[in-house]
């Protein structure tokens, strides 16, 4: 098997053509050339795209290298979560999610129970979602988990949904493929908003799914048809030009993360400081144990709302804004959206791939600032 740096760089390209681009273009068509019956890969832009195509393969082969597996990319993080969801899930079954998750699944779980289909929810921390399971038809993982960045033990929690007759799904935006195989750990799918670190530049929405069963595929893909959450072939082009340098990325930003993770914990202001890469942090030892790397998320509270405000407005390298994993870090305060179980000065911050000393002397510049105007 190839090195996962081999694999970015070449994942889900076509076979050579002499005179033809390694990546080809993409391809902008609502209809394709249809004579006859229509048993071609290609006939409408709503069901296949040879751009999506291209792009599939690549994630497939991330996400699941020795084994193999079907991607299915969406217009979104979010269409893919919702895709999962409500393609599997129906009236009268039972969804177990986390409550301390990403902040829309506040918002999945009205629709799921309009539905009429039963949510329970239990924390990340401590697996203590497997006190859930019981007639459960799909069980809903983030781990680590944003913005809190607890970790729970995919493995365990796997054996113990199939064991009560559950689906397991497992969120892995914040790890992506190079820092976290689900289908490894023993998930049913492997879902993640491609907006993020898998593409690293913050100028595309994608999301998907992968999956090795053939059948829960082919039920995720009629969703996507059914309701249009498609990519645009230039979003799709654009994440699959981006996937070559994704092992650079993750490696750079994963390094540059656990230093300025440990340049705050010297600091006195800073309190709840979380990174799985810590030694000190409470999820490390799980985290190692199924985790390749770490990710690019620190999270931490400073004193109180004007503090972390004054913070903020005092980096240089460091853009105010939400979303994570691209390559220019960006940081914000999270409780200013409301919906997560933070405090008013809690900091999650997104390392880019700068270079560390510069990141960490504008920190904790910015910071001497912030406590002496206080």
């Amino acid at each position: 098997m190839t090195g996962e740096g081999t694999r970015s760089v070449r994942a889900g390209l076509p076979e050579p053509v002499a005179f033809e681009p390694t990546l080809p273009g993409p391809v902008f068509a609502a209809h394709f050339h249809l004579p006859g019956e229509a048993t071609g890969p290609y006939s409408y832009g709503r069901d296949t795209n040879p751009t999506w195509t291209h792009l599939e393969r690549a994630i497939a082969e991330l996400e699941s290298p020795d084994e193999s597996a079907e991607a299915i990319v969406f217009a979104s993080g979010m269409a893919a979560i919702s895709a999962v969801l409500l393609s599997q899930a129906r009236s009268g079954d039972t969804v177990v999610l986390p409550d301390d998750g990403y902040q829309a699944l506040p918002l999945v779980r009205e629709q799921l129970e309009a539905y009429g289909i039963e949510v329970r929810t239990a924390p990340t921390a401590g697996d203590a979602q497997l006190a859930h399971l019981d007639g459960a038809k799909l069980l809903w993982i983030e781990t680590p988990s944003n913005p809190g960045l607890d970790v729970c033990d995919v493995r365990r929690l796997a054996r113990a949904a199939h064991d009560a007759g559950a689906l397991v799904a497992v969120d892995n935006t914040l790890a992506t493929p190079l820092g976290q195989r689900p289908l490894e750990l023993g998930a049913d799918f492997a879902v993640a908003s491609g907006t993020k670190g898998l593409t690293g530049h913050g100028d595309l929405l994608l999301g998907y799914v992968v999956c090795r069963d053939p059948n829960l595929a082919a039920r995720v893909r009629t969703w996507r048809k059914v309701v249009g959450a498609i990519p645009g072939p230039m979003e799709a082009w654009l994440a699959h030009r981006s996937l070559a340098t994704l092992h650079l990325r993750a490696e750079r930003q994963a390094a540059n993360a656990l230093a300025l993770a440990e340049a705050l914990a010297k600091r006195g202001e800073v309190t709840g400081l979380r990174y799985p890469g810590l030694l000190s942090d409470p999820s490390h030892r799980l985290a190692s144990a199924q985790m390749r790397r770490f990710g690019c998320v620190v999270s931490f509270d400073l004193p109180d709302r004007a503090f972390a405000e004054r913070f903020l407005a005092s980096l240089s390298l460091v853009d105010d804004a939400t979303s994570f994993g691209s390559v220019r870090s960006t940081a914000e305060r999270r409780g200013r959206w409301g919906g997560d179980a933070v405090s008013e000065g809690f900091i999650r911050f997104s390392v880019g791939a700068e270079d560390a000393p510069d990141l960490i002397a504008d920190v904790e510049r910015a910071l001497d600032e912030a406590g002496a105007a206080g």
